[in-house]
């Protein structure tokens, strides 16, 4: 039997190879609670220089309609999550940590299952429902460091343009499916802050990007019949330096409880990581491209006088050649690279 499910998983490993790792998780995609930078207050004599300027910390859950995962399948996803953010004297600090749950645990192509439903073993075809819905944890820091603050300057401001900043930051996740996802990534670049019509904000980072990952599939079955070695059984995966974009839009609807946000990243291309399909476990990679818009209600506000303590929102997101992964393989096509969903939530401020 386990030589069979060699076999079997073999034959699909490349479709699978990325399975159902977020490989690609947005910078500050969960963050809908927003605390306006107040303006310093005057210190008083022989009182100590306060170290953070605002210091909030939020607990929410989002729902996920049509999430996807490419190589596995679409499930609903629940996703609880808890954000830090503080402003400091040089600048701020994010950090979000998610735990995801899909909810449609059937075996490829059909869902997005635990370990080991995802092998499409003999136990486990398509349509199998033996395993519920993997899980994961995924983790993510930015931190910023303004030049306006560093230099004690007011030169990086001009007209919409109110500052410029270092960004520098790291990702993490792990799962617990056959690829048993370890994504390590960091970043570091320039972002640049401009103030928008009607007290808008708008934040554009320009970073380099390096990410490395691990193929569960490849390092578990290491040898395709009858005995040519798979060329990656080690399953250490590591991706080309490459460039990122991330995009951040915070838009006050005027003096209603409502307030937009949008979110655009961009990754260039990473290369295959591994050997490349059609002889190797990596699939291809290409530009990639998330945007999610959402709708903030802001229920403090209405029913107790407490603004941004307690929302509720709703949003789209849209996933282009997720995790980078180009549709179009040398072994064929590859599905669930697109994600285009409805999703919905709510946050309290802790």
């Amino acid at each position: 039997m386990k030589a069979t499910a060699k076999l079997t998983c073999l034959v699909g490993a490349i479709a699978l190879t990325t399975t159902v790792s977020a490989w690609a998780q947005p910078v500050a995609v969960d963050r809908v609670i927003n605390t306006p930078r107040p303006a310093p207050e005057p210190v008083r004599p022989g009182e100590p220089t306060p170290l953070f300027i605002v210091n909030d910390n939020t607990l929410g859950y989002r729902y996920l309609i049509r999430a996807t995962d490419p190589g596995a399948g679409q499930t609903p996803k629940n996703v609880v999550f808890f954000n830090h953010y503080d402003v400091w004297a040089y600048g701020t600090n994010f950090f979000s940590l998610d735990w995801l749950k899909a909810t449609n645990g059937i075996a490829p192509p059909f869902g997005t299952p635990a370990a080991p439903c995802d092998q499409n073993g003999p136990l486990d075809p398509p349509g199998s429902q033996r395993c519920r819905g993997y899980r994961e944890i995924y983790g993510l820091f930015r931190s910023t460091f303004g030049w306006n603050q560093i230099f004690n300057t007011k030169a990086f401001s001009a007209g919409p343009l109110t500052n410029v900043e270092f960004i520098v930051g790291g990702d993490f996740n792990t799962d617990n499916t056959t690829e048993a996802s370890r994504k390590r990534d960091v970043v570091g670049g320039l972002q640049f802050d401009f103030a928008t019509p009607y007290k808008g904000v708008l934040n554009v980072g320009v970073m380099a990007y390096q990410e490395w990952q691990h193929d569960g599939f490849a390092s578990t079955f290491a040898f395709t019949p009858p005995v040519q070695p798979y060329p990656n059984p080690s399953g250490t995966v590591r991706f080309n330096p490459t460039w990122d974009i991330e995009i951040n839009y915070t838009q006050p609807l005027g003096d209603t409880p409502f307030t937009f946000r949008s979110l655009a990243v961009i990754h260039g291309q990473k290369g295959c990581g591994e050997p490349c399909e059609p002889t190797g476990p990596g699939p291809l990679r290409t530009n990639e491209y998330l945007t999610q818009q959402q709708l903030v209600f802001d229920v403090g506000k209405v029913l107790w006088n407490e603004p941004h303590r307690y929302v509720i929102f709703g949003g789209y997101r849209w996933w282009k050649n997720k995790f980078g992964i180009s549709p179009n393989q040398p072994n064929g096509y590859f599905p669930g690279t697109v994600e285009s969903t409805w999703t919905g939530g709510t946050a309290i401020k802790l």
